[in-house]
């Protein structure tokens, strides 16, 4: 069970993310994320966070901690923002929060070397809950005291949007030639030997049961949230044991003697503009 604890100010909105979540202080004089059950993402961005995360800290990956955070929407009252205030009256009760990290910057491949061991071992986890939204583009990854951390895990599990599909969309290959870690050389397999033994029926029940019953009542097709969770462990638990073997790098994504494609470009020198008279 998730720690619990009270918001007692908000702070300051993340425009990054497209959730809008907020920096929030809570009672235990700790500062958080703060992701929203009234985001328009809804509470299943929640349930993937839970889930993901909490697997990926008992596999040993770094995710910032995570609680579950009362809000009371009275805090929105002298927010000047309307879309946050409206956001935080939305959100009234149970809440997500994760550990700030302060002074963390965004990884970039550029400053920040990642061997193929941990890239192996992040692949090879994005590849398990289906995570297709840790691209280059958007890497979804903090360093933090020279350490690398995972953030950002609504986006995976896209099966449990539509459960009378999932266990054909858990099946699928998972596509890692657009992932940030691609041009590493990630070593997948050394992951999932390591990796896949660990994601027990026990382990993702335990990472299940964290999820809080208010964000999983009323799903179609189940009576119980305890069902609902069993279905969680059941997509899970076979996608562990073999999904190394579907997962698929496109060569110009692999190592090679130059920059990957995608850092070429950034590191290619730009035309020389011939300034104007006026300039």
């Amino acid at each position: 069970m998730l720690t619990e604890v009270i918001a007692t100010r908000y702070v300051t909105p993340l425009r990054e993310g497209g959730s809008l979540p907020g920096i929030v202080e809570a009672d235990d004089l700790g500062t958080y994320v703060m992701k929203f059950t009234g985001a328009g993402q809804g509470r299943k961005t929640l349930v993937a966070e839970v889930i993901c995360g909490r697997l990926a800290q008992r596999l040993g990956l770094r995710v910032p901690r995570l609680v579950q955070m009362q809000l009371d929407p009275v805090i929105g009252l002298g927010e000047p923002d309307q879309e946050v205030q409206e956001l935080l009256k939305a959100s009234g009760g149970l809440n997500l929060g994760m550990d700030y990290l302060p002074g963390s910057i965004g990884f970039d491949p550029l400053a920040y070397q990642v061997d193929p061991v941990e890239a192996g071992r992040v692949v090879w986890f994005d590849a398990l809950i289906n995570n297709v939204d840790r691209s280059w583009r958007n890497p979804n990854m903090l360093v933090w005291h020279g350490d690398l951390w995972l953030i950002d895990h609504g986006a995976t599990m896209i099966w449990h949007h539509n459960w009378p599909t999932a266990g054909a969309a858990a099946a699928k290959p998972y596509n890692a030639s657009d992932h940030v870690l691609a041009p590493v050389g990630p070593d997948v397999a050394a992951a999932a030997a390591a990796l896949a033994p660990l994601v027990t029926e026990q382990l993702l029940t335990e990472v299940a049961a964290d999820v809080p019953d208010e964000w999983l009542v009323d799903e179609p097709g189940f009576d119980t949230t305890d069902a609902l969770r069993r279905a969680y462990v059941e997509v899970l638990l076979p996608r562990a044991a073999s999904i190394h073997e579907r997962i698929t790098m496109e060569a110009e994504a692999r190592p090679r003697s130059g920059p990957p494609g995608w850092l070429a470009e950034r590191l290619a020198p730009q035309p020389h503009r011939k300034k104007s008279d006026s300039e």
